[in-house]
């Protein structure tokens, strides 16, 4: 850690000389590690293994996995690119299943590379279209925190799980974008961040961030949400969201859904701060699949082992929070509240 200087303006993906920088977050908090990809199939890689997640990053990267595939190819003709892109496409999208920004990322570049005339042309196309989303997504966040900052009050202790940060994005964050506003509005504020089991986001990635950031931060289990609400540590309770659906369900790391429930039955605002990006207004609930990851994510630290050989593990990556449990959700185009249905609906209209 000694040393180890991070800063806001730090990306968590970049496009660097047609190469596509990443900070590997696997290392952190002890190193801050930059890795380098000139193949789509190492950033697909990159997101099964977690060297960058957080919805909106992951939806960034795949748009820079499909400009890595455009320099690639060696097609001659625009059909043959187009293929060429298909296949990249369907290697991207299948790395991560829950989160929706990952597929909006490969849509859109895809739609963008359809338009072009010639070869040269898509690979422009490609290429300043995931650059300017990268840029995109650091103005969305910035907006969404400034919304979303108008919710929080000076003196707050704001409990936060996983993390939402600028490590989850291109830089700021959503959720942690929102507690960076409130901060620059001038309103004291604290945060409690969960550790998040079993990859531990909060205490590695959340924790890393905000401490650096000179926000005040406090570390406990994932066990001790109840604990902390019934002690009123906890004023309010703010989480991202890797997709929600046009009914307000939300779909975030697993464990969201009991602090919901938690801070329902303790009376404290429950709010979810996620670009237009991250909303699927097609599905419905029981459509959502839940990726199921591998069981030593949960039988051992590392190296270590915390338990027994050849034991069951049930190992979901994600949970879904039901509207009835949630405040608000905070976006770029205003915060939707109850009935979600009507409310998110008119986000998209203003859109």
């Amino acid at each position: 850690m000694e040393g180890l200087k991070v800063h806001s303006s730090l990306k968590t993906v970049e496009w660097k000389n047609n190469k596509v920088v990443m900070i590997d977050q696997t290392k952190l908090p002890n190193r801050l590690e930059f890795v380098e990809f000139s193949d789509f199939r190492q950033v697909a890689d990159a997101i099964k293994n977690l060297v960058v997640r957080g919805a909106p990053a992951i939806g960034v990267s795949g748009a820079f996995g499909m400009a890595l595939a455009v320099l690639q190819s060696n097609a001659q003709t625009k059909d043959n690119l187009i293929k060429d892109l298909e296949e990249a496409k369907k290697i991207l999208i299948e790395t991560r299943p829950t989160a929706v920004n990952l597929k909006w990322g490969l849509e859109k570049i895809m739609g963008v590379a359809l338009k072009g005339s010639d070869v040269s042309e898509i690979k422009k196309l490609v290429i300043d279209t995931a650059k300017k989303m990268a840029d995109d997504d650091v103005q969305t966040n910035m907006t969404m925190g400034k919304l979303g900052s108008e919710l929080f009050d000076d003196n707050d202790v704001i409990l936060t799980h996983c993390n939402a940060g600028a490590l989850a994005t291109v830089a700021y964050g959503t959720a942690l974008g929102v507690i960076r506003a409130a901060k620059e509005s001038g309103k004291k504020v604290k945060v409690i961040a969960t550790e998040t089991r079993p990859v531990q986001q909060g205490s590695r990635l959340t924790a890393f961030e905000l401490k650096h950031d000179g926000i005040d931060v406090s570390l406990i289990p994932d066990t001790a949400v109840g604990y902390s609400m019934a002690k009123g540590l906890v004023n309010k309770v703010i989480v991202g969201a890797d997709r929600i659906l046009r009914t307000g369900h939300v779909f975030n790391k697993i464990g969201t859904y009991q602090v919901a429930t938690m801070a329902k039955q303790h009376g404290i605002p429950f709010y979810v701060a996620a670009p237009l990006s991250t909303f699927d207004m097609k599905s419905n609930p029981e459509d959502v699949v839940i990726e199921q990851r591998k069981g030593s994510e949960v039988t051992g630290i590392g190296e270590n082992k915390t338990a027994p050989d050849d034991i069951n593990v049930i190992n979901p990556a994600f949970d879904m929070t039901p509207p009835q449990l949630i405040t608000g959700i905070i976006t770029e185009k205003g915060v939707a509240k109850p009935p979600y249905e009507e409310s998110i609906k008119k986000l998209f209209e203003a859109n």
